[in-house]
């Protein structure tokens, strides 16, 4: 198929659906050339769009992603992903004008009186691919950057997060052509044949393993890519700290989603003889927060039975080699035949053990314990570099120090989860947990071409050094600059 914005070679026997992909990110290209500089209010009106079309359908949306989890409260949804990306839209809409503007840059005086600045240019079109875990505001606050800096962009939903999807895609087409914003929804061939497209930049949030597979089929056409693929969050405490604090709030962000979250603390790390101290706090803050969890809506399930069955592949992995569990299921409840797993403490750990080498996206906690902060820190620099790392410790010196001393995507610092809400903070991973950053004015850059313009007028300085060489402005030019 030949279009103006694009050649792609299909056949006969391509799938309809796989020709579709293709028809889009031509359509999208086209689009973008015939207006390839939207203007500040043209780009605030499209994020006004996005926002009205959240707050309109935010109901059916929450209840959708619950449906593709099993179960997975409506507020939480409203909390963590509607509310989420509206103050997202809301954030990059005031600021995105000021963002737009050319940066002037030094010329050096040989130049002058030339002028030169960077502008910053769409890149196009920008492929996303979102994960299941949170498939709207996954999806939605990369476009919002993507629109913030004039681009158009298709958004490639989860396979198990169909329902959710689907009404993505019913709903941001009443308020996007699809040569704007477009949604493709499907899994396997789709998937693949996606992550080959063209784009001009493509956004990928989801496992490790998975990201090398999606950046080895960009690099097939130079595709430029941003990498959000989590990994192991450790969180350290310092022996001041009362252990209260710590459950308090590491009970609240580990089982947010039930701990299916990219920045969800994988394992803390506590001063040696803390464990029991700890583990019956988090029994305190889980009943709490969680007094039953069979019927309670509060308590979301493990998305589908592959992920279940990894958890309880792991669970039955680290049993069998000597691991000691402390479920913490409230009112003994009988969660069996339901993919709904009980907040599990893990001590007793060896590096053998799958929970130790896997990222565990799920309610399932594992604890060590440490000597001295240096080896605790020693032990999280050994290992790949995660997407957040947690310190508590209300000593800003010490958390200054662990901050120098460790690489991570995200440091926070006496709290989880909750940086990634701040629309004035950028997101991304390092090293293992991911390349590039979203959110924020960070966002508005990654998603822009930053182009180095340099200006001459009429007068051209540079015909005064022109050859032959050695006339007096070439001495007086060595004099000054090697000096």
């Amino acid at each position: 198929m030949n279009t103006a914005a694009h050649s792609f070679t299909t056949d006969a026997a391509t799938p309809p659906d796989v020709q579709r992909i293709h028809d889009l990110l031509a359509a999208q290209k086209a689009a973008y050339r015939a207006n390839p500089i939207a203007s500040a209010p043209e780009r605030i009106e499209r994020l006004a769009r996005l926002r009205r079309v959240l707050v309109k359908h935010q109901d059916a949306l929450a209840q959708a992603i619950s449906d593709d989890f099993g179960n997975r409260s409506v507020h939480e949804t409203k909390i963590a992903e509607l509310m989420t990306s509206l103050e997202y839209i809301d954030y990059a809409s005031k600021n995105l004008a000021q963002w737009m503007q050319p940066s002037k840059r030094h010329i050096s005086v040989i130049h002058q009186p030339a002028k030169g600045w960077v502008s910053y240019q769409p890149l196009g079109v920008v492929g996303i691919m979102s994960p299941w875990n949170y498939p709207l505001l996954l999806s939605v606050s990369p476009l919002i950057c993507a629109l913030a800096a004039g681009n158009h962009a298709m958004l490639k939903i989860s396979s198990s997060s169909a329902r959710m999807g689907a009404l993505l895609e019913k709903i941001l087409g009443e308020v996007f052509p699809e040569n704007l914003v477009a949604v493709v929804n499907g899994g396997g061939v789709i998937s693949d044949t996606f992550c080959r497209l063209p784009f001009d930049f493509l956004v990928f949030t989801g496992s490790s393993a998975i990201g090398k597979t999606v950046m080895a089929a960009a690099a097939e056409n130079l595709t430029p890519v941003l990498l959000e693929l989590g990994g192991k969050s450790p969180t350290l405490v310092h022996q001041s700290v009362p252990m209260k604090d710590v459950a308090e709030r590491l009970a609240f962000g580990k089982l947010w989603n039930a701990g299916q979250t990219c920045v969800a603390p994988d394992y803390i790390m506590l001063p040696r003889g803390k464990t029991r101290e700890f583990i019956a706090q988090m029994r305190l803050q889980i009943s709490k927060l969680y007094p039953t969890l069979l019927n309670n809506p509060d308590y979301t399930s493990i998305v589908n039975d592959k992920q279940y069955n990894r958890l309880s592949g792991y669970m039955d992995d680290a049993r069998s080699k000597g691991a000691e569990f402390f479920e913490i299921n409230p009112a003994n409840e009988d969660l069996s035949g339901t993919r709904k797993i009980a907040p599990t403490l893990i001590t007793g750990l060896t590096q053998d053990m799958e929970v130790c080498q896997n990222e565990l996206f799920g309610p399932l906690l594992l604890i060590f314990e440490y000597d001295s902060l240096e080896q605790a820190i020693e032990y999280i620099n050994d290992r790949p570099r995660p997407l957040a790392l947690y310190y508590f410790d209300y000593d800003t010196t010490r958390a200054q120090y662990v901050a120098d001393h460790t690489h991570s995507g995200q440091f926070g610092v006496n709290a989880v989860l909750t940086h990634i809400v701040h629309g004035d903070l950028p997101f991304g991973g390092v090293g293992n947990s991911g390349m590039g950053k979203y959110h924020a004015h960070e966002g508005f850059l990654t998603m822009s071409h930053a182009r180095a313009v340099l200006q001459n007028p009429k007068f051209y300085s540079l015909k005064l050094i022109f050859p032959p060489f050695g006339k007096t402005v070439h001495k007086i030019m060595e004099k000054a600059f090697f000096r």
